[in-house]
């Protein structure tokens, strides 16, 4: 590929938060993005903020749905001629009970975070095969590497989404696309924001080495670093990008206090 080519990425669930910022630190490399996003409304602000109509690209749909993921990614490639990348960060989770949660509300989880990739890739490779490779990351989660409570839905269809980064980082090896995923721990994004408590985000602070969230920024570094030539003999992996906290066990909060007691 010429060096002046723009690189063009498809970020899904682009319309806020990690998937935003994601869009923005492309945008800051000369990278051409598609926002593809269910929330119409959202969308168009969005596109409104970044303020580039030659640089990006609008997309309404659901990952969910099959005709619609095809249309969009075949408009995606009509209107910049080229794939390089998928960002599939689109989600959306359901806090309840085991015991509580309904058959509809599993399943649209698992439709959306774990089918909704399955489509994406699907659409994304031939494009990306045809211009010689790429790279896919999917956004998987903290709560995919380990359990927790009122997450049996999210948690299960991220730790599915991790083994799918695996499969297909397996597959498409031979098209020339990495493909690897983040999985971020406790972020500051809108939907954190909503349902973390004051005690809640307390706990997490205790559990997290680094004693604080992410930030959506630190997030979106760390999906540029998996897309770019830098990760080029890296696929296949699941990056925790969480301050540590898959990294520890209990009693975090109590040795700190012993430390600062001596």
């Amino acid at each position: 590929m010429p060096q002046d080519t723009p690189l063009v990425a498809l970020v899904t669930g682009a319309a806020r938060g990690i998937g935003l910022a994601t869009t923005k630190r492309f945008l800051a490399e000369g990278w051409r993005v598609a926002l593809l996003d269910i929330d119409a409304v959202t969308l168009a602000q969005a596109m409104a903020e970044l303020d580039a109509p030659t640089a990006t690209l609008a997309l309404t749909c659901d990952v969910a749905d099959p005709v619609a993921v095809a249309a969009a990614f075949e408009q995606c490639a009509e209107h910049f001629g080229r794939l390089d990348i998928l960002v599939n960060n689109a989600g959306t989770a359901v806090f309840k009970p085991m015991l509580e949660t309904s058959y509809e509300e599993w399943q649209r989880v698992l439709a959306v975070n774990l089918t909704g990739p399955f489509l994406c890739s699907q659409a994304a490779a031939p494009l990306m095969a045809g211009n010689g490779g790429g790279a896919i990351v999917n956004i998987t989660s903290i709560s995919g590497l380990r359990a927790s409570t009122l997450r049996v839905a999210y948690g299960t269809s991220k730790a599915g989404l991790a083994h799918l980064t695996k499969q297909q980082a397996a597959e498409f090896a031979s098209l020339g696309i990495r493909v690897n995923a983040v999985a971020p721990g406790p972020v500051d994004t809108a939907m954190a924001k909503a349902v973390h408590s004051k005690e809640i985000r307390a706990d997490y602070h205790d559990a997290i080495p680094l004693n604080r969230y992410g930030l959506e920024e630190e997030l979106a570094e760390a999906i540029f670093f998996l897309c770019s030539a830098k990760a080029s003999y890296v696929t296949g992996q699941v990056l925790a990008v969480d301050g540590g906290f898959d990294a520890v066990g209990i009693g975090l909060s109590t040795l700190r206090g012993e430390r600062r007691n001596r």
